[in-house]
């Protein structure tokens, strides 16, 4: 093993995790640089607040000679110019996993947050418990929380919360990056086919979470969503010796049962195991994952006065049903959602919080799930809830055969069939061209992107305000 590491270059550092963790390497008093091709706020500008060095571009040079770790992100690829300067110069490089589980895991009750949606707020909502029940958690978040002001801190607690994607750890390690995490306590808040580019059917993504159950010790604990069919099937197919399976939902065989959930326009109320719980958040799947972080925070001994303080004072995070804006009476909301399940739910949500209102979905699609023709049948189905539908061209469309991709125009037909406006339009300037002469006072626009579109929540609310 080499010397303790002081230096450190992030390949790809605009990566929500990745510019997260490297802000928090450099709090800690670690040199940091790093690189992408796309440097965009709001990470880009985060990032320079920490005072990182950053270089648009991948360029051998932009790897300092005395660097001692390059941490490469998962969506870099061999031909990348710096990943062939690594390999070449035979220099010491880690998946961003490796360096958590190296650096920052071992010895630590790791508390690892997993499922196809709500990951992000679930950690986020559960390392805001931690720090207001004054257990000074580090934590690791593919987001941006309001509360902590900054998706990952490294101190010396014993605690430490992190948000564990089942996405591939980098192109020389295949496995899933939450096995990485030494969980000792585990949420998994739902199971569904996602990242159809690393996975080809639902059982392979299975696979890879028993493969996590499999490694909880036997005094941790697994909350699972016991209203998922998926999540129920892998808890099943278990070894004996595992840790104690909680059930968490809304099903009669939930060992927490959440019931008498009610919705206002500024949050929600529930009962979870009959104490009552309210927060700012709206939508079933927000209850869920409110639930999951009070059970987990129950689990270390939290009280409920400090979980009822955290969840009434929780504040959101950058790009989860955020408003971006108002003008003329529009509200612009960017939403991070990417898969046909969380934009039906985050719609659903926004109807509660916004009762009467017309909302209008604008969807890129980007991911490189949603740019393929997996979900052929499940978008338009997602997007009916919406009153009026734009869709962007499919992203670097060269990349996927044309047999393979997801075709918009159908989209649009089966939405404009039930009686919905719905427009396939190029890119943002023509998206917003369209939609600005139908939109009147009280309307809400809802972007849907895990990109920054260009710039489309600025350029709207500009073009409104002219």
């Amino acid at each position: 093993m080499m010397a303790a590491p002081k230096k450190f270059h992030f390949i790809g550092i605009c990566g929500t995790a990745m510019g997260s963790v490297a802000a928090a390497l450099r709090e800690r008093g670690f040199v940091v640089t790093g690189s992408d091709e796309s440097v965009y706020p709001p990470m880009s500008t985060f990032l320079e607040s920490k005072g990182i060095a950053l270089r648009s571009g991948y360029r051998p040079e932009n790897i300092p000679e005395d660097a001692d770790v390059i941490v490469i992100g998962n969506a870099m690829k061999r031909g990348n110019p710096e990943v062939e300067a690594v390999l070449n110069r035979k220099l010491y490089y880690w998946s961003l996993p490796e360096l958590l589980k190296e650096l920052f895991l071992r010895s630590r009750y790791n508390l690892v947050v997993t499922g196809t949606h709500g990951k992000t707020t679930t950690t986020s909502l559960l390392a805001w418990i931690l720090t207001v029940a004054k257990l000074d958690p580090s934590y690791v978040i593919g987001g941006l929380p309001a509360n902590l002001g900054q998706g990952a801190r490294f101190n010396d607690s014993k605690y430490f919360v992190i948000e564990g994607d089942e996405y591939d750890s980098a192109f020389f390690d295949k496995r899933s990056k939450f096995v990485h995490y030494l969980p000792e306590l585990l949420i998994v808040n739902n199971i569904e086919f996602d990242h159809a580019d690393i996975f080809n059917n639902l059982d392979e993504i299975k696979l890879s979470f028993r493969r996590l159950f499999n490694i909880v010790p036997q005094n941790g604990m697994i909350l699972l969503n016991g209203d998922d069919a998926n999540c129920m099937d892998v808890a099943r197919q278990l070894q004996p010796l595992m840790a104690q399976i909680e059930e968490v939902g809304f099903s009669a065989n939930c060992a927490r049962k959440i019931s008498d959930v009610t919705h206002t326009t500024h949050g929600s109320n529930f009962v979870l195991g009959g104490d009552k719980f309210e927060m700012p958040l709206i939508g079933e799947f927000n209850v869920r994952n409110a639930a999951m972080a009070v059970s987990a925070a129950r689990f270390y001994g939290v009280s409920l006065e400090k979980i009822r303080k955290a969840l009434k004072s929780f504040k959101g995070i950058a790009r989860r049903q955020e408003v971006r804006g108002e003008a003329r009476g529009i509200r612009v909301i960017d939403d991070f959602a990417h898969h046909p399940t969380a934009i039906r739910e985050t719609l659903r949500a926004l109807q509660h919080r916004y009762p009467g209102a017309r909302i209008w979905a604008v969807f890129e699609p980007r991911s490189n799930t949603t740019r393929r023709a997996v979900f052929q049948q499940e978008l338009p189905d997602a997007l009916k809830l919406a009153d009026g539908v734009f869709i962007s061209q499919v992203a670097r469309l060269d990349q996927i055969p044309e047999k393979d991709r997801l075709d918009p125009q159908a989209v649009m037909e089966s939405i404009a069939a039930s009686g919905r406006p719905a427009f396939y339009e190029p890119d943002a300037a023509h998206i917003i061209e369209k939609l600005v002469p139908l939109l009147k006072a009280k309307d809400v626009v809802a972007i849907f992107s895990n990109g920054g579109f260009d710039g489309i929540h600025g350029k709207l609310l500009e073009r409104l305000r002219e």
